[in-house]
């Protein structure tokens, strides 16, 4: 397992790979890797010949009152997890100076309102952030395929409907959420959250596996499906930033489900802003 930080190492990586005919995958993080992680790289070797983790924690995602500066951060345990893991064949780990070298980017990515949806109501600037990191690394490292999490539904989304406007020559591929015993997602921010804390937050699972019951037993309308979470997380003493239906692929509110749908929500537990999503398929 190679540990790359430059432009110029990374490229080298990958025309060495393209000379010998290598397929590509980029597995974008923020550090602070766990399981979740993890599966994301085991499914990007099930499907190509060479894996590239990035690890950056991007300034550009985080509004000025947010946690980039306690974002946590441990390099030596990420690269350990990686080596045990066995299927790395590059981490590239760039620094802010490599990244934005004017100190930050004139030119930004932005997918128009599937940004300023869900989270975007409350972090107006955080998409663009995404959007145009995940630009770079992908014109970087210039992968076949890039993986990520369902757990950011919004943010996969987001990245698949840019692919396709830009028409970058990438697969996206989403992997499912990987969760605590307690049904709770696992995310690095979990970090913050004391016991008492963590069983306080896996009732946002419990509020969705409700819902999806009911969507099981019939229920279409979306209203009632996120009074239903609503009601679940009340009974723990949350209050939700926001619960909604959208639609799987348009992020648009949806009033009656008839395809794929996601129902997401946010909520503070803490001083964690956690995420947390379902997939709800009516042909399923």
């Amino acid at each position: 397992m190679e540990i790359v930080v430059t432009l110029d190492q990374m490229r080298s990586w990958h025309d060495t790979w393209r000379r010998l005919g290598k397929t590509v995958a980029l597995v974008p993080t923020m550090g602070a890797l766990h399981a979740g992680h993890l599966a994301l790289v085991t499914e990007a070797a099930k499907i190509v010949d060479k894996v590239v983790v990035s690890i950056f924690v991007n300034p550009l995602q985080f509004g000025p009152s947010e946690d980039f500066s306690r974002y946590p951060r441990d390099l030596a345990v990420d690269l350990e997890k990686l080596a045990q893991l066995g299927k790395t064949d590059v981490v590239f780990n760039p620094t802010v100076e490599i990244m934005y070298p004017s100190g930050a980017s004139l030119t930004t990515v932005t997918v128009g309102e599937m940004s300023q949806v869900l989270c975007g109501q409350s972090r107006p600037t955080h998409f663009a952030g995404v959007t145009t990191v995940v630009t770079k690394l992908l014109h970087i490292v210039q992968p076949d395929v890039a993986v990520f999490g369902q757990k950011d539904a919004q943010q996969l989304a987001i990245i698949r409907q840019m692919v396709h406007d830009l028409n970058f020559p990438v697969k996206i591929v989403g992997v499912a959420t990987v969760r605590e015993s307690s049904g709770l997602a696992l995310s690095s921010r979990n970090q913050y959250l004391s016991p008492a804390e963590k069983n306080q937050a896996s009732y946002l699972y419990r509020g969705l596996t409700a819902a999806e019951e009911l969507f099981r037993n019939g229920e279409r309308r979306s209203r009632v499906l996120v009074a239903q979470v609503n009601n679940i997380l009340a009974s723990a003493e949350l209050s939700a930033e926001y619960i909604e239906c959208v639609d799987f692929e348009s992020l648009c509110q949806v009033d009656i489900i008839e395809r794929p749908a996601t129902l997401a929500l946010a909520a503070y537990v803490g001083p964690a802003r956690l995420i947390d999503n379902i997939t709800l398929d009516p042909g399923h």
